[in-house]
């Protein structure tokens, strides 16, 4: 027999863990992710089955889809209230001399 004790497993795999999340928390902020985000990803890909996540991303393309026409139209009435500004604007003409 040995004098020697057995490693404490328990001790060695908490470490082991930490050492993981602390990782994950650094790849994540690298990536220009939060903590929060990765952690609300992470929650949606448990709770939703991946049918229900493509619903969820094609939903989400439709709702920037739907901005972009509100934001055209927005850019279009800017450009044609500016051209009507101009053409009503009386222009002076300058001689050089």
């Amino acid at each position: 027999m040995t004098d020697q004790q057995p490693p404490d497993r328990t001790a060695e795999l908490e470490a082991r863990i930490a050492s993981l999340e602390r990782g994950r928390w650094r790849t994540t902020v690298d990536e220009g992710r939060s903590g929060i985000e990765t952690a609300f990803w992470a929650t949606v890909h448990t709770i939703f089955p991946e049918e229900a996540r493509k619903h969820l991303k094609v939903a989400g393309r439709e709702q920037l889809l739907a901005a972009r026409v509100y934001l055209d139209r927005w850019i279009a009435r800017l450009d044609e209230e500016e051209k009507e500004a101009e053409a009503v604007r009386p222009h002076e003409k300058i001689e050089v001399e």
